[in-house]
């Protein structure tokens, strides 16, 4: 069978392996579609912390169940359409002993840290296996993972008719604000310094859009819920900007959450931060019933991921992905790999 490697940043190879086996509670999956996400585009530039070469990608991923292995459980059935949760904990650190193993202290994921599923056929553990509904295709079934990482953000705070701002409508930011709806929110704000994807979040939910290209944060608080602002900020973007937009910005004894990964070490207002007794909190993937939630809620059509999938690829053209990311940064959302032909 065929997997892709990148040997270096910016260089991927295809090679022949041989096509895997199921061992003991294990199944065999036929990958059909690749998400690719910033992270990947992080290893492409050889600018991810914690991702050594070569590697083989792949973390956001569906495809059919092709083959069991032994004791397996008896709800998975060949040919089911599913996808799987790419963490690989240790299940003995004090995180994972107490129900974070999204925090475990030996945490990787597969295609950083460990292979990845960029391949014609990918063995997992049934116990990161998630089957897919009838009803969602193949390219929503590839973008669960992010979803995921989306709903566990949302439900580290009380959402129920909560008012909600979002700085960043990237990918994450407008997924993220489809899942605050989803688990209850009442209105929610996003910004961002590009029309393009502001008009793209209004039409998936977003209550209000605002470009800080062109208006001042605080003032579209006030504009658009009030003397009071939001009851949460979420910053979706990871700049020095806009951290620093919602620290100073935010209700006083209001929530922060960080979602974004920030590239360099950030210039952060503390001082305002203290002197208005805000709660920073931070929030790292998901765990196994945000998968299930995310799942359920896309299923329903709470959550449109149509929308937000920009073009497709074929698995040979991977590299040309890339390139292609890198040329129409503003405009592309999710770029899916075609894995067979």
């Amino acid at each position: 069978m065929l997997q892709q490697v990148m040997t270096a940043p910016k260089e991927i190879v295809f090679r022949e392996i041989p096509k895997p086996e199921p061992g003991h509670g294990e199944i065999l999956i036929k990958m059909m579609r690749i998400g690719v996400c910033g992270s990947d585009i992080h290893v492409y530039h050889g600018t991810h912390p914690f991702t050594s070469y070569p590697v083989t990608q792949g973390h956001e991923c569906s495809g059919y169940i092709e083959k069991l292995g032994a004791g397996v459980d008896e709800r998975f059935k060949v040919g089911q359409k599913v996808t799987f949760e790419p963490q690989v904990f240790c299940g003995e650190c004090y995180p994972c002993t107490h129900g974070k193993y999204n925090l475990c202290e030996n945490l990787k994921v597969m295609g950083f840290q460990t292979t990845g599923a960029a391949s014609e056929y990918f063995v997992v553990p049934e116990s990161k296996v998630d089957i897919l509904p009838d009803n969602m295709t193949l390219d929503e079934g590839a973008m669960i993972e992010p979803v995921a990482v989306t709903v566990h953000a949302a439900k580290r705070v009380d959402m129920k008719g909560a008012t909600v701002a979002i700085l960043g409508a990237g990918p994450i930011g407008i997924l993220l604000c489809q899942s605050c709806k989803a688990a209850g929110a009442e209105k929610v704000m996003m910004t961002d310094i590009s029309d393009l994807r502001l008009k793209l979040a209004k039409s998936v939910g977003a209550d209000y859009v605002v470009n800080t290209r062109d208006n001042d944060f605080n003032e579209a608080l006030v504009d658009c819920f009030g003397k009071d602002k939001c009851d949460y900020y979420y910053d979706c973007a990871g700049t020095d900007t806009t951290i620093n937009q919602a620290i100073r910005c935010a209700r006083k004894g209001s929530t922060i959450v960080l979602v974004a990964v920030f590239g360099a070490m950030a210039n952060v207002d503390l001082a305002v931060l203290n002197d208005h007794e805000l709660t920073l909190d931070t929030s790292m993937m998901y765990r196994h019933q945000d998968y299930l939630d995310a799942i359920e809620w896309v299923s329903q059509g709470k959550i449109n991921l149509k929308p937000l999938i920009s073009t497709h690829f074929k698995f040979k053209d991977y590299l040309d992905a890339y390139r292609y990311i890198d040329e129409n940064r503003e405009s592309t959302m999710k770029v899916i790999i075609d894995i067979q032909d």
